[in-house]
């Protein structure tokens, strides 16, 4: 071989070198996330839930009954100023990495922190449109997502963004929709083996709800999966035949998903129908609104679907992120995934196939022709977290129980549909086999009322609920 031969080889050596040494920290660092991923909680708090099952259990011993009372603040860091005015909340969940935590404001800005010391390290800040206007419950976030060296978050203006997690700065960003057209995205996304899922929200404006999956490298969208089915797809019959309602329904997906990597099922619920609180113009049980589903993680593939509510009207959206555990009945070991609803029950299904774990009953219920009411509604035969039949307030003549329907005469009902279990999580311990739930005791007065046409980008409600004077809360 000659010496142009030579150093040819040599060079081709040095490349193939310098390469792995770019190329190799990217994949261990991808394969430590993953396995933090799947692997019981510890020191680090990698994603939204804790860890794929969002469980937000863990397993941490230094802190116990015996000492938690003698807990004090370490350091209080301010943000800047961000989201720090009344239209803001702060509804995040920090993630905490090698000492670093994480954090996202409700404007959106993100700051990492040193854990111990409460020191900025960086600061990101979000480039959103301040005329934002199609938002139903002010600017929120609630977290993000790491892996591949990035956070990924969703913003208001219904972008998904990746930063470098070492310097902060913007990698790459994607549309999912537009926030001129009702769009929002407010969820903590998940990511896992090089993929990033995230939901939208928007759900009082009329919108198409879906779930939509990013490769977390370049940001390019590798399927979306709609929750509300197009003409002639499964599900189309659930709702009338020869109109466009279904493609404004709603059954957004603002929560967290999760994830098992065994059976390579992604799991999350859906929200509301719309028109919120009138369903005259939408016969049928209304596929996918208020359903826990299941998709292959890979391929965005539909597996199964199981529907808390149908033809919903009491704003009885599934919000709280799915909770995947493993359990024995009967001698036999299963697994099951399980969401508090607003309806106050724990939805208890076998994550395989979405078939109960614990019995659930369909059973009648009232009926009023003009709702165009479903006849039977599921009823789980564990225990209610919260008390389902309202009393007669001051100033009301008709109360009644949960699917109680309403027309035009305000009607109490309870729960109400900001009662039950909101987006607030739901932590599962495996040692105990017991859920954590929190539960609002709420009462609110329903009614149908208005004939709102569809405006893209416009609220479209036709009905309320409030809260009256009395309601307990």
């Amino acid at each position: 071989m000659g010496s142009f031969g030579q150093r040819s080889v040599a060079l081709l050596m040095m490349t193939l070198s310098i390469l792995s040494l770019v190329i190799l920290p990217v994949l261990a660092a991808d394969q430590e996330i993953n396995r933090l991923l799947r692997s019981p909680i510890g020191k680090d708090w990698v994603t939204n839930g804790g860890n794929l099952t969002n469980q937000r259990y863990s397993t941490l011993k230094q802190i116990d009954t015996s000492n938690v009372t003698q807990l004090k603040g370490a350091w209080m860091t301010r943000l800047k100023g961000s989201g720090f005015s009344a239209k803001y909340s702060l509804e995040a969940s920090p993630l905490v990495k090698n000492g670093v935590m994480y954090v996202i404001t409700g404007n959106n800005d993100i700051f990492a922190l040193n854990a111990k010391t409460g020191a900025i390290l960086w600061e990101y800040w979000s480039d959103i449109d301040k005329k934002i206007s199609a938002l139903c419950c002010g600017w929120v976030n609630r977290g993000l997502a790491m892996g591949e060296g990035l956070l990924f978050f969703g913003q208001l203006d219904a972008n998904v963004v990746a930063l470098d997690m070492k310097t902060g700065k913007a990698v790459w960003k994607t549309p999912i929709e537009k926030w001129q057209d009702g769009y929002s995205l407010t969820s903590a996304p998940l990511y896992y083996d090089g993929i990033v899922y995230t939901g939208i929200s928007g759900g009082e404006y009329g919108v198409r709800g879906r779930l939509t999956a990013l490769d977390a490298k370049t940001g390019a969208i590798l399927w979306r999966w709609y929750t509300l089915p197009g003409p002639g797809e499964f599900g189309s019959d659930t709702w009338p035949s020869g109109t466009d309602h279904a493609m404004r329904g709603g059954a957004t997906v603002w929560n967290t998903p999760a994830l098992d990597p065994d059976l390579g099922l992604l799991y999350f619920v859906t929200g509301n129908c719309g028109p919120n609180h009138d369903g005259s113009m939408r016969e049928g049980d209304n596929l996918f609104c208020a359903s826990m589903v299941a998709l292959k993680a890979k391929t965005g593939e539909y597996v199964w679907h199981f529907q808390q509510v149908h033809h919903d009207i009491w704003n009885y959206d599934a919000s709280s992120p799915m909770v995947l555990f493993d359990t024995v009945i009967n001698g036999q070991p299963r697994k099951g995934v399980a969401e508090a609803g607003h309806t106050g029950w724990v939805y208890i299904l076998d994550r395989t196939n979405g078939k109960p774990l614990i019995g659930i009953e369909e059973r009648p219920v009232p009926q009023e022709p003009r709702q165009k009411t479903a006849k039977t509604q599921p009823f789980p035969l564990g225990d209610a977290t919260v008390p389902q039949c309202a009393k007669l307030l001051p100033g009301f003549d008709k109360a009644g129980c949960i699917f109680e329907p309403f027309w035009e005469a305000p009607m109490l009902i309870q729960p109400s549909g900001d009662g039950g279990t909101n987006w607030s999580p739901v932590p599962y311990s495996p040692d105990t086999g017991y859920f954590y739930v929190s539960g609002t005791v709420r009462t609110s007065a329903y009614v149908r009322s208005g004939k709102r046409e569809f405006v893209q980008g416009k609220s479209y409600g036709r009905g309320s609920q409030v809260t009256p004077v009395g309601s307990p809360m």
